[in-house]
């Protein structure tokens, strides 16, 4: 694979020439705790996979309409979206499709099973203690469509005394939010943990597409979204856990559908639900069980057309029992999961019994791990994935690793019954992953550099013709190659913290040789801070190259650059005004060809009390 530097990557290379001495952007803290990775709390010091860890703080002063935008600012992550921050949006993970990764919101699996994506915008941003992502094939530990990687949101848990926070926003587009939370724990070993949260998001928004779109019509498209969200857990002992935990999401968005002033909007429900318990059965096992469900809800509306209202609903329940077993420094983990999923407006469902294990061992400067999965559908069959991967600690935070994994992702439910483009007979796509891996934590720079190539198989594409009937149709007929570098890393210069990333990549269809719509061969991102006592400023510049906005590679999307400002003022420890410019230089750009994007826009928030 090629990686030359064109007049277009020059901004890139320039900033690289700036942060060579140090580097760039936000792999975990060798003592941070990372879950994702291996499913059980690890540092980050001892996990091989590459995991990019978000906290609340950065979430807080992004001033970012959804989950999605939080995303778009990480290493190897690109997005795409069909207007505002409330309009339908798509997530790559190192080129993988949006519904080539798993999705969990505190364990507890969401998304579509009609076209297998998440509601990103359906989940609240005030609610979210932090994010992880880890990149790379782990149907070893979450089963199936896990190819490109994993998405994990936390919401926050109760702990120590007593502590509460709200937060109110303005901004461009009449952009008007606000949340409040509460959370704490009791004393002793029978303690009672809390933690509470609600909050509200309304904006006016802009035209969600441009002149030349169908529908096209130039209104205002705007969102609102509510949400509220809980966690209880008590202690019935040492070593032993109960509780339970709930989110409920609703987000009404507009859409174009057309000249005139009738009612176009959609409507996103995501609720989840879970119980779970944790016991220590004996010194060196811990059991984990949790019973789960999530609902996801999308339906459309068109006051100019009643009888065109459509509403698709997904129910998933998935009950899972997780057992970690010490073994002097080493960690076994056995897994048994159930996952049950249902659309009602096909009268279609599915069944999904998994075993997997899973293996780590630390031995000086040696890192392992190891493991396998039995997935079997009622659907489609079995399928079996494997992994591993191994590290190695040369010292003075030097680290080199080496990995590899297979995965699948499973037709969704319109890939095998929509009518007129649905095959029962689609299999499940596959992936085969190597990877080689990079870092050095220094106490004054942090890098981290990753080489993948992920090659999938059966890729599901709409075909001509149809194997069965004329026309066109969902079908397995492609060939793909996930294939880049991906770098990022920290250090702080004179005062001032710097990070960034850099992604050259070549997600690649390779029964047509086009390169994979709506995906940039390179894309950057970097950021500079500095602190004088209560007052913190700093700087974002996101950079994307050239893409097309189809597969045929015939609808070219110009590369952009954007440029955001903010400012905080901790006026006490526990108030503070943060106020933020986001694409100064208006910048107009697309991300789907002939949708609205967002100009210059400011926005201000008032926030009481510690996250």
């Amino acid at each position: 694979m090629n990686f030359p530097v064109t007049r277009q990557a020059a901004p890139v290379s320039f900033a690289l020439a700036i942060l060579s001495s140090s580097a760039f952007a936000d792999a975990p803290a060798f003592d941070t705790v990372v879950v994702t990775a291996t499913r059980t709390p690890q540092q980050a010091a001892d996990v091989i996979a590459d995991t990019t860890v978000i906290h609340a703080e950065e979430i807080a002063r992004s001033g970012a309409g959804s989950v999605a935008d939080i995303l778009q600012r990480q290493r190897g992550v690109e997005i795409t979206r069909n207007g505002s921050a409330g309009a339908a949006t798509s997530v790559f993970l190192r080129g993988a499709n949006s519904n080539q990764v798993v999705v969990l919101l505190d364990g507890v699996r969401v998304g579509s099973s009609t076209t297998g994506t998440a509601s990103w915008n359906a989940v609240p941003l005030g609610a979210i203690e932090r994010i992880e992502i880890v990149y790379g094939p782990l149907s070893t530990l979450y089963g199936a469509d896990a190819i490109g990687g994993v998405i994990q949101i936390f919401t926050r848990k109760g702990e120590g005394s007593p502590v509460a926070s709200a937060s109110i926003g303005a901004g461009s587009n009449r952009a008007r939010t606000a949340d409040a939370s509460v959370h704490g724990a009791t004393a002793g070993e029978q303690a009672f943990s809390y933690a509470f949260g609600a909050g509200y998001e309304d904006s006016d928004g802009f035209s969600a597409t441009r002149l030349g779109a169908f529908g096209f019509n130039p209104d205002e498209d705007g969102y609102r979204r509510r949400n509220l969200n809980g966690r209880v857990a008590y202690g019935l002992a040492p070593g032993h856990e109960i509780g339970a935990q709930f989110l409920a999401s609703r987000l009404r968005a507009q859409y174009d559908s057309g000249a005139g002033s009738f009612d176009t909007h959609s409507d996103q429900d995501l609720n989840t639900v879970a119980l779970f318990m944790s016991n220590q059965l004996l010194p060196n096992w811990r059991s984990t069980v949790q019973a789960a469900r999530s609902d996801d809800k999308q339906g459309s509306f068109s006051s100019a057309a009643p009888s065109g209202t459509s509403q698709i609903d997904t129910r998933q329940d998935e009950f899972s029992w997780q057992n970690a077993v010490a073994l002097g420094t080493d960690t076994l983990q056995l897994l048994y999961s159930h996952r049950k999923e249902e659309v009602a407006a096909m009268q279609r469902s599915r069944i999904t019994n998994a075993y997997a294990a899973a293996y780590s061992a630390k031995r000086g400067g040696h890192l392992f791990d190891a493991s396998a999965r039995h997935d079997r559908s009622s659907v489609y069959g079995t399928r079996n994935t494997g992994a591993a991967g191994y590290g190695y600690d040369f010292g003075m935070g030097l680290r080199a690793s080496a990995s590899v994994g297979t995965s699948f992702r499973a037709p969704t439910f319109n890939e095998l019954y929509y009518p007129g483009y649905g095959l029962p007979t689609n299999r499940p796509e596959k992936g085969r992953n190597h990877e080689l891996g990079l870092r050095y934590d220094g106490k004054l720079v942090d890098l981290d550099a990753r080489y993948y190539r992920n090659r999938l198989s059966d890729m599901i594409v709409s075909a001509t013709p149809c194997p069965d009937r004329p026309g066109s149709c969902a079908y397995n007929v492609n060939e793909a190659l996930l294939e880049g570098l991906s770098i990022g890393g920290s250090t702080r210069l004179a005062g001032v913290n710097l990070r960034g990333s850099v992604d050259w990549q070549d997600p690649r269809d390779e029964t047509t040789g086009k390169r994979l719509a709506r995906r940039a061969k390179r894309h950057a991102s970097f950021a500079a801070d500095y602190t004088a006592g209560t007052l913190k400023a700093g700087a974002e510049w996101q950079l994307s190259g050239g893409r097309f906005d189809d597969a045929a590679n015939l609808r070219p999307l110009g590369g952009y650059g954007l440029l955001n400002l903010y400012t905080t003022w901790q006026f006490t420890p526990e108030l503070s005004l943060l106020v933020r410019l986001n694409n100064v230089a208006d910048k107009q750009y697309e991300v789907a060809r002939n949708y609205g994007t967002s100009g210059r826009t400011w926005f201000a928030a008032l926030r009481y009390g510690m996250r």
